[in-house]
């Protein structure tokens, strides 16, 4: 099969993405490397190309969300999926949208500019204050009081969620979704700090949170920060193809879910260009694999998993 992998400059040094480019080539697919922040891409002859899938690991307002959107709009199947991706990349948008559907997310506000932060309600704190579009945990700041809200000073040409900070265990979990297997991570974060990382077994109810992201938001390589509550587990953020860091097998792992959904694709039938959706409240999924505990995969040895050609 060939792949085209969009690189964003920002992961030209780093692991990922490439590391599961690497490891599909190894089993005897084609990979191609677009790094759109350095070339210039044929929009005329994007319909004639004959990539099974375009690949992207994102960065905010980077070029290669265009590429991809462009890719999928005349019909080459992409991970993840662009519209997904824009569902989740505005944090504010992510968790109207987790709200309407019935997620548990703590109360949040939209704050447009951070001098507005002293408006939230006095019922709200303590409060984590936190970028609408951030990315890699930046930025992110908890406040206990009004007074202490007054003092903070943050940009002025960025926006801002002011969400509730509810009782938790004192440590964060990244639920991180390889495409068919979950894993369950303790975390250490900027509000949690001092915290041994390690994998944990994934419940029940993380993995029903899980399998409701992905059925709503139509995601195929993400994570999950929650908290464990009082009253249950609570959605703090989304990440469209994360690092997953912590996660035994991750490259392998990610490889094979990527050879998947394009083997998939290609059983479907010839490419379709997209159509608008006249609704979006209903699920964005479009998968139908049905993600498992990823303990489960590691003690089967009849799982079935996709390799060479």
């Amino acid at each position: 099969m060939r792949f085209c992998f969009i690189l964003e400059e920002k992961y030209a040094t780093k692991p990922m993405p490439m590391v599961v480019a690497d490891q599909l080539q190894q089993w005897g697919h084609e990979i191609d490397v677009l790094q759109p922040y350095a070339a210039v891409t044929s929009l005329t002859d994007l319909s004639l190309t004959n990539y099974d899938a375009y690949v992207l690991k994102t960065v905010t307002d980077g070029p290669g969300l265009t590429i991809l959107e462009a890719a999928e709009a005349v019909g080459i199947p992409t991970i993840n999926n662009s519209r997904a991706i824009r569902l989740i990349r505005d944090k504010a948008v992510a968790v109207a949208f987790a709200q309407s559907c019935g997620l548990p997310v703590p109360t949040t506000y939209f704050v447009g500019h951070y001098r507005a932060l002293v408006k939230v309600p006095h019922e709200l704190y303590p409060v984590v204050v936190k970028p609408s579009d951030g990315t890699s945990l930046q930025d992110i700041h908890l406040v206990r009081t009004p007074e202490e809200m007054a003092q903070l000073k943050l940009d002025e040409t960025s926006h801002y969620l002011a969400q509730h900070c509810v009782e938790n265990t004192g440590y964060d979990i990244k639920l991180y979704v390889t495409g068919q297997e979950v894993h369950a991570i303790v975390k250490s974060s900027p509000l949690h700090s001092g915290v041994q990382e390690k994998e944990v077994p994934v419940n029940r109810e993380m993995l029903k949170l899980a399998r409701c992201v992905r059925q709503m938001f139509g995601l195929d390589l993400y994570g999950v920060d929650v908290l464990e509550t009082p009253q249950g587990l609570m959605l703090v953020d989304i990440n469209d193809f994360p690092s997953f860091y912590g996660v035994p097998r991750k490259v392998a792992s990610v490889a094979e879910y990527i050879l998947h959904a394009a083997y998939r694709a290609r059983l479907t039938g010839k490419r379709r260009p997209l159509r608008p959706t006249v609704s979006t409240r209903k699920a964005l999924g479009r998968q139908d694999t049905r993600i498992v505990p990823a303990e489960l995969l590691s003690h089967n040895v009849n799982a079935k998993r996709a390799h060479m050609n």
